[in-house]
């Protein structure tokens, strides 16, 4: 029985080692950018981790990316105490958001799309994010997505009339991946 494990663990070796893993380093962001009011603003999370497994040469692997929703700014103190509160982010009650993708596209431009979920105040949806992948010591993952933010209840009461704040938050990312293996 050893040797059948051995044996079939000498084919899954390679698939595994063929997928570098990552994490975010120093100079990773996480951003993102609405209007209200018909006046835009831009905001960051400062605390996340990502563990990134990807292959851009078969567009295979697996995003997992945790943000501590607590730790979003806008450099404008009454923004950022509400965008921490119950009617928005819920940092208190729901401290942390998760985006996974397992499943990666090339588009014909050489960018890729993650077709990831986003969990956020408890509500998983679907997220693509397209991405661009700059190999090297240490690669680099710029990407954007649209989220849809009263799908995740972000913005309830007063918040939610989208003529005042649109419905769209555009989300910007850029990591800085430092190989893991």
């Amino acid at each position: 029985m050893r040797a059948l494990l051995a044996f079939l663990a000498l084919f899954a070796l390679p698939a595994v080692a063929s997928t570098p893993t990552y994490t975010a380093a120093a100079g990773s962001t996480l951003g993102f950018g609405a209007s209200y009011d018909g006046e835009a603003f831009t905001g960051r999370f400062d605390r996340f981790s990502a563990d990134i497994a990807f292959d851009p040469a078969t567009a295979a692997g697996r995003f997992d990316v945790v943000i501590e929703l607590g730790s979003a700014g806008t450099d404008n103190d009454e923004r950022d105490e509400t965008l921490l509160g119950a009617e928005f982010f819920d940092a208190a009650g729901t401290p942390q958001a998760r985006y996974v993708a397992t499943r990666f596209r090339k588009l014909d431009d050489g960018r890729f799309v993650a077709e990831g979920v986003l969990t956020l105040r408890g509500i998983a949806k679907a997220v693509p994010l397209t991405f661009t992948w700059t190999a090297g010591a240490m690669p680099v993952l710029a990407g954007s997505a649209s989220v849809p933010r009263l799908a995740f209840n972000v913005g309830t009461g007063d918040w939610a009339d989208t003529a005042v704040l649109p419905d769209a938050v555009s989300v910007t990312t850029r990591l800085v991946l430092q190989p893991t293996r």
